[in-house]
């Protein structure tokens, strides 16, 4: 034991262990496992369940059974159907038993001779022999070769440490720490929540007598961990509902015709169900704080818009803040254009703005001059004083963050906030990142939008096939986009992928070649935003048939004369990034087409684009992409440690974290978090979460 014993057990460094020692010490560093309390903690990433694996010759039809085998031969080949099977013969016990994949022709790459795996399912007799289909799989390690029974649990291993050891020592760290974990939860707490003690948990997770044990002793740690993060969003929602008070900014029939005149189009139904949501929330002396997420094409800017003005007429200000300089640019010139027979002043503020500009934009916000400012980031610098700021509009909130979003509200008076994004989010996100907003969701578009007709395409005679298609439609009158996943060609690029995809390529390639009785056009972040803008105004205009692109077209070019899109490796974007550009098309009366170019044959691949083929629903798009990818892709941005859970999984524990969130903000609303027997639990809430959520520590 250590020479300075810490004061909590659960810190013991990992070294002085019983059955550790300084060298698998190093060993379990390497896995961020550095004290008892980590060890504890370190929920196995499965369960090898022996207590069914029967011998090949005991085998019954159609029972859910599992059998132990050592891979002795693999192929595949197609069917009459064109599909592909893929065959793997284990040696069982002196028999034999083949597992079988159809239309899965990765799978044979996750097998090699010699290999020790236990097939799971339900087995048939055929060819005299049992045969699995689409088995359930788990591959053993060269230790794992035991068939004598039991639940053994596994963990994530390192060079050098071996699974059978990382057990013994497993054990030894229960026997001797699982009983210096504090409870937090109070007894009557965790009767509602049909969960088990603490300890009694943790040494079922890692010593399970029987499945339903280890899977109960799972839950209780898991939910613990949601749980404690949705306290944390509860306590930061009643925190600004109970000290930000916000100008009411009251709505009137007047105010509401004279606001709808100026748009083109009459509001949906879902614009018109938001706009009621959030004009109660402006009438109010509390401050909103709302997400307003809708599908590509919904409308939410003119939604956003909405609001903004009912706020001015309301003698406040409003403020549109944008993540990136194209498109505050793109907003800027919708808002000019809505408001060019208005008397709102409006102004832009982004870093673009020579020195002079700028002094002039900010002393017109600074007296009120300006009343609706759009920007980027420059807007929340110190320097920006609003003269009475009203309502803050913050789109594509994902790309800022929390203490962002805070900024605008660091006054006595807090604005409304209202955030919106266009990408649709999985619930299980809206639950965490914008777990404390109000949500507000759009999910009808506008009349007449049709669904856009959405193929893969896999070799080069089906791209001829769909040039000429696009050759025909182009002669028609309709406008085309070509998306590159680059701007360069591009040499030092991994064996397989096409290094001639890039927008400068393939701009030279169908120009010179492809479509060269067509005007072709070429647009890419590199370019200068005079250049761009100019390109981008002449497709607009028509004085181009087609625009070769990187995603720069991604948000907010509307072009309603284009039908055609073609996407050059469509693997190598994420699939709520091939929603919005596919949302760039179809926007008109004529029926949009979208071809999704890509050899690829990973299985992410296959999924992703076969869920672009099958919906055009962006929120069932946007839950797909969550479970291939995990919610730092989903959102096009890796956000390291923006959802700090420690051992859950927002895509695995997606039905978990919904009752941990109704447990959560029923404590928090209906005061019983604030009892004495929950104090330990809060203790621990404001210690994980105080910072990152702006808590104050009293709670």
């Amino acid at each position: 034991m250590p020479v300075d014993q810490p004061e909590d057990p659960l810190q013991t460094l990992s070294q002085y262990i019983r059955g550790v020692g300084p060298v698998r010490a190093e060993m379990l560093a390497r896995l961020n496992l550095r004290t008892a309390g980590d060890l504890l903690f370190n929920i196995p990433r499965d369960i090898l369940d022996l207590t069914r694996v029967v011998p090949a010759f005991e085998l019954k039809p159609d029972l859910v059974q599992t059998v132990f085998g050592i891979v002795v031969d693999r192929d595949a080949k197609e069917t009459f159907k064109g599909k592909t099977m893929v065959a793997v013969l284990l040696r069982s016990d002196g028999g034999f038993v083949r597992g079988v994949w159809f239309n899965q022709p990765y799978m044979l790459k996750r097998f090699e001779l010699g290999q020790r795996v236990l097939f799971s399912g339900k087995p048939k007799f055929s060819q005299r022999r049992w045969e699995f289909s689409h088995p359930h799989l788990q591959f053993l390690g060269d230790d794992e070769g035991e068939m004598s029974g039991g639940l053994l649990p596994r963990y994530g291993l390192t060079e050098g440490l071996k699974q059978h050891e990382m057990r013994r020592l497993m054990r030894n760290v229960v026997e001797d720490f699982a009983d210096k974990v504090p409870e937090l939860l109070p007894e009557s707490f965790r009767k509602r929540a049909n969960i088990p003690e603490i300890k009694q948990a943790i040494t079922q997770i890692h010593l399970p007598k029987t499945m339903e044990e280890y899977e109960a002793g799972r839950r209780r740690v898991l939910f613990d961990d949601l749980l404690e993060f949705q306290l944390g969003l509860a306590m930061r929602r009643r925190m600004w509902q109970k000290q930000q008070r916000s100008t009411p900014l009251p709505n009137s029939a007047k105010v509401d015709a004279r606001i709808r005149r100026l748009f083109s189009f009459r509001f949906t139904g879902g614009q018109d169900h938001a706009v009621q949501e959030i004009v109660a929330d402006l009438a109010r002396d509390r401050a909103m704080h709302r997400l307003l997420q809708a599908d590509v094409g919904a409308g939410k800017t003119a939604v956003a818009l909405y609001a903004m003005l009912v706020a001015i007429a309301a003698g406040q200000q409003a403020v549109l803040m944008a993540p990136t300089e194209v498109l505050a640019q793109q907003h800027w010139q919708t808002v000019d254009a809505l408001l060019r027979e208005s008397r709102v002043d409006r102004r832009i503020l982004t870093g673009q703005l020579t020195a002079a500009n700028r002094r002039e934009t900010l002393e017109a916000i600074a007296t009120g001059t300006t009343q609706l400012v759009v920007g980027t980031q420059a807007l929340i610098q110190a320097n920006v004083k609003f003269h009475s700021l009203g309502l803050a509009v913050i789109d594509e909130q994902h790309k800022f963050g929390v203490m962002q979003r805070a900024k605008f509200s660091e006054g006595t008076v807090a604005p409304h906030v209202l955030v919106m994004t266009a990408t649709p989010i999985p619930r299980s996100l809206c639950l965490t990142q914008f777990g404390d907003l109000d949500l507000t969701v759009i999910n009808e578009l506008p009349p007449g939008r049709q669904r856009i007709v959405t193929s893969r395409i896999f070799g080069q005679a089906a791209a001829n096939k769909v040039w000429n298609f696009i050759r025909e439609r182009l002669r028609e009158g309709r406008q085309a986009y070509i998306v590159c996943p680059r701007v360069e060609e591009d040499a030092g690029l991994p064996v397989g992928v096409d290094a001639t995809a890039s927008a400068e390529a393939v701009f030279r390639n169908v120009s010179t070649d492809i479509l060269k009785e067509f005007k072709v056009g070429l647009v890419h972040g590199q370019q200068s935003r005079e250049e761009r803008s100019a390109t981008m105004t002449a497709f607009r205009n028509g004085d181009l048939h087609v625009l070769v692109a990187t995603t720069v077209i991604e948000v907010g070019v509307d072009v309603p004369n284009s039908t055609l899109m073609i996407v050059h490796q469509a693997e190598r974007f994420g699939l709520s990034q091939l929603h919005q550009l596919r949302g760039r098309i179809g926007r008109g009366r004529f029926q949009g087409y979208c071809f999704l170019f890509s050899d690829a044959e990973t299985p992410e691949a296959v999924a992703r684009l076969s869920a672009m083929e099958s919906t055009s629903d962006g929120f069932r798009i946007a839950e797909v992409d969550f479970e291939l990818r995990g919610p730092g892709d989903v959102l096009g941005t890796r956000q390291s440690g923006s959802l700090p859970l420690r051992v859950a999984d927002l895509v695995r524990d997606k039905v978990l974290l919904e009752e941990a969130r109704v447990a959560a903000f029923n404590l928090v609303e209906t005061g019983e978090f604030d009892q004495p027997e929950f104090a330990p639990l809060k203790i621990c809430v404001l210690d994980r979460f105080a910072k990152l959520m702006d808590l104050q520590q009293t709670g």
